[in-house]
């Protein structure tokens, strides 16, 4: 009875001892583990489409990114206590990619419309967005009204597009008169190539296109004016909630406000 006692005890030590190496064999929880529900833990994955400068855009060593969304997502990531990851992808993906849960916000110059908002909701806005015309210089179009009858180009899934390609009855040229591209620079390409009339696009972007094209030049009338805000899942409001208190914290220390003199200023 003793022997058979002894080797119970024996048992049960060596499962206790093996439990302890178990326990110090596994992945101590991350300093950046917030409880927070993230696609990837630890980690925030912003959608977006890096081709819109200055807002987003690839770093100089073509590998990184950077831009005035990446920098307030970076600062909002680290006040969450998580690591930013961008998902750069095509424009017209990036509200999905937030509805299908593979990227956490969506943050690429979004205009906030009645549209979007019932596929995701929105932070408040952190920046502001005009809608300008780009035209080669000595063109007949010098005003919206020039529009009318012209092959307007534009980039896909944008507001632009949405704007121009709706009825006449709506305010738009209907969309056989509009042609929407993968980007910005596509358009713009298709404008020097003649393919287009003029290229509708935000403000931002379009003094960049024309300060790297000779012969192309912004109309001095606005085509229109929007809020930029940050998309969330409506799954996921505790995220949201977070976001926005961020974000509001960034505005209010003049930290947003830095970041946007810091690429618009400069040029």
């Amino acid at each position: 009875m003793k022997k058979i006692i002894s080797v119970l005890l024996m048992v049960a030590l060596i499962a206790t001892v093996a439990i302890g190496f178990a326990a110090c064999g596994e992945e101590p929880a991350s300093s950046s583990d917030t409880g927070l529900k993230t696609v990837e833990s630890g980690k925030l994955h912003m959608a977006t489409n890096a081709a819109f400068p200055p807002y987003e855009m690839l770093a100089d060593d073509g590998v990184g990114y950077e831009g005035i969304d990446v920098e307030i997502a970076t600062e909002i990531a680290t006040m969450l206590g998580l690591e930013l990851i961008v998902d750069d992808m095509d424009f017209s993906s990036v509200i999905t990619a937030v509805q299908e849960g593979k990227s956490d916000i969506a943050m690429a110059g979004l205009t906030v419309t009645d549209e979007r908002k019932l596929n995701v909701d929105f932070t408040d806005t952190y920046a502001k967005g005009i809608q300008v015309i780009i035209v080669k210089e000595g063109s007949s179009i010098v005003d919206v009204d020039g529009l009318d009858g012209a092959k307007i180009g534009t980039q896909e899934g944008t507001t632009g597009y949405n704007y121009c390609s709706a009825a006449p009855e709506d305010g738009g040229y209907g969309e056989d008169n509009v042609v929407a591209y993968q980007n910005g620079a596509t358009a713009i390409q298709a404008l020097l190539n003649g393919q287009v009339d003029c290229v509708v696009i935000d403000n931002e972007p379009a003094k960049e296109f024309v300060k790297a094209n000779a012969g192309l030049k912004i109309l001095e009338t606005e085509f229109a004016n929007e809020d930029y805000a940050i998309g969330v899942s409506k799954e996921n409001n505790e995220l949201l909630t977070e976001v926005n208190n961020a974000l509001k914290t960034l505005i209010d220390n003049g930290t947003v406000q830095k970041i946007v003199d810091k690429y618009i200023n400069a040029n």
